[in-house]
């Protein structure tokens, strides 16, 4: 259960998995996440799609997998209607690095997080 509060909060384990195989998608260029099937995570908008991967390459490094050190700065907050989520990348050059994935997760029972955008903050 996600926390209703004004309180920012570490990311449960249970969605860590799911934002893992989002991002080894993002990886292998499939930024719609239209290639793989997650229950958690939504399809991304096209056009957004294209934001990120524009977003990612004009950062001038590449994507790896998410080190563990992420999880000590993503953070989870109430935002009256939805939770938002604020997710730093791993890059090869960089363990955390300033991009940041920004997701929101509705609150309507359907429990998929919604990407809205990756960028530097």
């Amino acid at each position: 259960m996600l926390e209703r509060d004004d309180m920012e909060h570490a990311i449960p384990l249970e969605w860590r998995t799911a934002v893992q195989n989002m991002v080894t998608s993002f990886i292998s260029g499939d930024f719609t996440l239209s290639h793989s099937s997650f229950d958690r995570i939504a399809p991304v908008d096209p056009i957004i799609a294209q934001s990120i991967a524009a977003n990612i390459s004009a950062y001038g490094c590449t994507l790896a997998p998410l080190n563990p050190a992420v999880w000590g700065r993503a953070v989870y907050r109430w935002m009256d209607g939805y939770w938002q989520f604020l997710i730093d990348l791993t890059t090869t050059a960089e363990p955390v690095s300033d991009l940041v994935i920004h997701a929101r997760l509705r609150d309507d029972g359907l429990a998929r997080l919604e990407v809205q955008s990756v960028h530097v903050p």
